[in-house]
């Protein structure tokens, strides 16, 4: 097959479907290997007395991020989603300014303004980060949900609906497959980008991949800067990675 035809079709070498495995590979050995590489990073911190997180507790951080993560998503898609369904309804289309400004509210806040107005009212912990994480990839969603279901051809619906479907029945049968590839790719947007937001919520006591740069940046450390970093790296890589995978296996069927 010809690269012309790989891309229409989403087809691409077989390397490519590899790189999830390669990423959450690389992801495992880095949690491991953290308190080995202290000679190596020992020249960063000199004068710290302890440069390297031990690996259990890396463990715990990397479950905790992905959790957290995870929760915010699931959030994010459902309400992503459903609005963007909604508002491409015959009796939502004249909410779509107003969903439209909603979702972008969330992204001309900054996330640590978001936090700063959620701790007095929800405390301290992972729920202010959880919401902070919905409001700020909410609209990669709604916007892939919309310009999916509205790139639908409109002779397909036509046809669907000449099939005798109903409304309910062309949506689930024929405009969400169509558009799921266009919509994934919010959702991977989206959940993305917040693997890295997510390291605010150390500021706000929730306890993630943030702490080790929290604790980095307050003592001055510049191991435990680099030990988080590596670590969201390659977590949103490994996540990108899969998301890849499954949208390819989208655009082919």
């Amino acid at each position: 097959m010809n690269p012309d035809a790989q891309r229409l079709t989403g087809v691409a070498h077989p390397a490519r479907w590899l790189m999830p495995g390669v990423w959450l590979l690389l992801l495992g050995l880095a949690v491991w290997a953290m308190p080995l590489a202290e000679p190596a990073l020992k020249w960063l911190a000199p004068d710290a007395r302890q440069v390297i997180y031990q690996r259990a507790a890396f463990s715990t951080l990397l479950w905790r991020h992905a959790l957290t993560v995870g929760v915010a998503a699931a959030v994010t898609v459902s309400v992503g989603i459903a609005a963007g369904i909604a508002v491409t309804r015959p009796w939502g289309r004249d909410f779509l300014p107003l969903v439209g400004q909603c979702a972008s509210l969330g992204q001309t806040f900054p996330p640590v303004a978001v936090l700063a107005l959620a701790v007095p009212a929800l405390g301290f912990g992972t729920l202010p980060i959880i919401v902070a994480l919905v409001l700020y990839g909410l609209l990669p969603v709604v916007r892939n949900t919309l310009a999916g279901l509205q790139g639908v051809d409109a002779s397909v619906v036509s046809a669907a609906r000449g099939m005798g479907m109903t409304g309910r029945q062309r949506l689930y049968r024929v405009e969400l497959p169509l558009a799921a590839p266009v919509i994934l790719a919010g959702v991977r947007t989206s959940i993305t980008i917040n693997i890295a937001t997510a390291a605010l919520g150390a500021t706000v006591g929730a306890s993630n991949l943030g702490d080790p740069i929290i604790a980095g940046i307050v003592n001055g450390n510049t191991a435990y800067i680099v030990q988080g970093a590596v670590i969201i790296a390659l977590l949103a890589l490994s996540v990108d990675s899969l998301f890849d995978a499954w949208q390819r296996q989208l655009v082919r069927r």
